[in-house]
């Protein structure tokens, strides 16, 4: 079970990129779950369908569309670029772009029904005592739904480990720079004699989901229990 160098590159990476891509779409996951689960507007339907186009559409698709839009010649990747110097094309932060993509829908969902679940009673009364919106949200709202945030990082992430399709057609397969787990596996099962790398691999992709699950559902209920105590 020692890994080689390469093996570790892509371990660490994937625990990099899967890490970085859970804890940026965090916020914007909150907000728009609450925007989807408190708020009625026009365009609400499109707005929850283009959400969760990523768990309907082929990985390819989500990568292409990627780089055209965000790859250096693309409107909104040539503008990161020229004004702040920022490129996401081969290289570890368009990797977690992918990632993030792919798994923010998992991550929206989980928190939205946890919101959905909260008794609006309890908002309203906090309002009534003269709370703002914001502190509502952060006092009343947000400890309530904490357990519905960690159980949509746990999916969030364990997604974003195995991601593949939208991670290679947009940032390629490189070593130590966007080589994650699967790209790693998919390298190895091409090359002769590589499948023992293979299978250590997939034992600890295998091993880092279940600890995540079974950390997600210990954190979950220790959350209950402490809230439940309140």
């Amino acid at each position: 079970m020692f890994l080689t160098p390469l093996e570790w590159q892509a371990l660490l990476l994937s625990l990099k990129i899967s890490s970085v891509a859970v804890a940026v779409s965090l916020p914007f996951g909150i907000a728009l779950a609450w925007l989807l689960a408190r708020r009625d507007f026009v365009g609400k339907s499109l707005l929850d369908g283009v959400i969760h186009l990523p768990l309907v559409l082929p990985p390819v698709v989500i990568g292409y569309l990627l780089l055209v839009v965000m790859g250096r010649r693309g409107p909104v990747g040539s503008w990161l670029f020229d004004t702040f110097g920022v490129s996401f094309s081969f290289n570890w932060k368009g990797a977690a772009l992918a990632s993030a993509v792919v798994a923010f829908p998992l991550l929206v969902r989980a928190i939205r029904l946890s919101i959905e679940l909260v008794d609006k009673r309890l908002e309203a009364a906090a309002r009534t005592l003269g709370a703002s919106p914001w502190r509502v949200f952060f006092t009343v709202t947000l400890p309530l739904i904490l357990p519905g945030i960690v159980s949509g990082l746990v999916l969030a992430f364990a997604r974003s480990l195995g991601e593949f399709g939208a991670t290679i057609t947009f940032v390629s397969n490189i070593p130590g720079e966007t080589q994650t787990i699967p790209l790693a596996m998919f390298s190895f099962i091409e090359t002769p004699g590589a499948e023992q790398s293979v299978a250590r691999l997939c034992v600890i992709a295998i091993a880092i989901s279940l600890i995540s699950l079974f950390g997600s559902e210990w954190l979950s209920r220790r959350m209950k229990r402490r809230m439940g105590q309140q």
